[in-house]
């Protein structure tokens, strides 16, 4: 995943009809400042009022996901999102002149292929990107929905699908890796049932609805009336379906589109946390609502976190004492920082440094005011990494370790003596070729005190 935060290199515009309005509509993208994250703007409507892309805005998920704020609405919203998500761009300005989105070809590729168009700008800031530590899950039994959320070196999506429809069948989808996003998930398109069609109808959806937006999915036996039928309410001057299967045959860019699709919702759907996540989503039958709902969940978890410190057990069995540390880091007195280690997982590690007014540092820095160095904390911050990176090779102690980069390093309270520091770090991105991109925060009892994000590389001996 990217590290760094990404907007557009200058406006575009696309433009077509919305799937259930009709109504034609231009959508503009504009480059955004950092930390903007995506918001949309109703030109047509007086005030032009802006809906910002959360959960909380959610006002209705059915056919669709529709955002309403500031007494504006905005319809249809998940493919163009799912397109910001799958290229990895944060800011971004979206002007609409109409009430939803178009549908253009029921897919995300015209999107993807604008903002590509329109080129990505790297952005001076770090990406927030959460990274799933807890086990999160939603349920809607009376629909046999079920979504999972479970922590993972990558943004992974799983997707099963069963319209227990002999020509769907059961699907199953997956997405590696959020890079795998451009050519195998943005041109999957939307998709319904022939017998969901006069439903729609009846509720005043599908004004737009074409052959060209949507795969429409013939599974019974259906006579040449309603054949003509359903010709005049898609516009065709006839439609036809040899066998069960897709009206007027419609090719499939892949044998499970349909499931791909829904895994294009997914993407969609959880923009509306508010930031990049990194973990595995598996879903089974999933939709708009419940696509929201576990959007809404893991947001709650984010606010959560923010706004609390784990608790660590200082006194439990170490996995590393001092003597370990040593053993697999180059640093010696005075320049060793870490005491223990206490957690070692593929993608987090956490580390102990006992303050004590015996340190040398604090001889000569501020002695009548005795206050922890901030560049001793980053160093200590960085020897914690480094163990879990170090650990990754059968022979630590044959590796130097050497910092890269350190971004977004803030202080946020004074370390003094007595204090004990505990050093818990993450992974940004899979450790590769020995670099590892990992953000980092230092704990004193219930209070962040300082945190950065730092990339370092272990490089063999020679």
């Amino acid at each position: 995943m990217r590290t760094q935060q990404a907007t557009i290199k200058k406006s575009i515009s696309v433009s077509g009809v919305g799937l259930h309005t009709g109504v034609s509509a231009t959508v503009t993208f504009h480059p955004a400042s950092a930390n903007h994250w995506f918001v949309f703007k109703r030109l047509d409507l007086d005030g032009q009022p802006l809906i910002k892309v959360d959960a909380d805005n959610v006002a209705d998920t059915a056919r669709g996901t529709t955002l309403q704020m500031n007494g504006a609405k905005i319809s249809t919203t998940e493919h163009v999102l799912a397109a910001l998500i799958g290229l990895q761009i944060d800011n971004v300005l979206i002007e609409v002149d109409g009430p939803e989105v178009p549908i253009m070809d029921g897919s995300s590729k015209p999107f993807v292929e604008a903002l590509l168009e329109a080129g990505i700008e790297i952005q001076d800031a770090a990406r927030d990107i959460f990274v799933l530590e807890d086990i999160l899950s939603y349920e809607e039994p009376s629909r046999n929905v079920e979504m999972l959320a479970v922590p993972s070196p990558d943004y992974r999506i799983t997707v099963m699908v069963d319209y227990n429809s002999p020509v769907l069948g059961t699907q199953h989808a997956q997405l590696h890796k959020i890079d795998e996003f451009q050519d195998n998930i943005s041109p999957c398109r939307t998709f319904v049932f022939v017998h969901e069609l006069e439903m729609l109808v009846k509720h005043n959806l599908i004004k737009g609805g074409d052959l060209n937006n949507a795969i429409v999915v013939v599974d019974r036996e259906i006579s040449q009336d309603k054949l003509d039928d359903l010709a005049k309410l898609l516009n065709k001057p006839n439609v036809q379906v040899k066998e069960k299967g897709f009206l007027n045959n419609t090719a499939l860019h892949f044998q499970n589109e349909p499931a791909r699709h829904k895994l294009l919702d997914i993407i969609g759907d959880l923009a509306l946390i508010g930031q990049p996540i990194q973990g595995h989503i598996l879903a089974a039958r999933p939709g708009h609502a419940a696509n929201v709902e576990l959007a809404k969940k893991i947001k709650a978890l984010i606010k959560s976190k923010k706004g609390s410190v784990k608790k660590y057990d200082l006194n439990a069995p170490s996995i590393y004492d001092v003597n370990q540390v040593a053993s697999m880091l180059p640093h010696r007195y005075p320049f060793l920082l870490v005491d223990k280690i206490i957690e070692l997982g593929e993608s987090h590690v956490v580390g102990v440094k006992n303050v004590t007014m015996n340190e040398w540092f604090f001889q000569g820095h501020f002695p009548n005011n005795p206050v922890m160095p901030g560049v001793l904390m980053i160093e200590a911050m960085a020897q914690t990494g480094g163990i879990l990176v170090l650990s990754t090779v059968p022979d630590p102690e044959n590796y130097w370790t050497y910092f890269m980069k350190i971004n977004e390093a803030r202080f946020k309270q004074k370390v003094m003596p007595g204090d004990t520091l505990v050093f818990h770090l993450s992974l940004i991105t899979p450790i590769r070729r020995g670099i590892c991109h990992m953000k980092g925060e230092a704990i004193v009892g219930d209070k962040v005190v300082m945190e950065a994000e730092m990339m370092a590389q272990i490089v063999k001996k020679s």
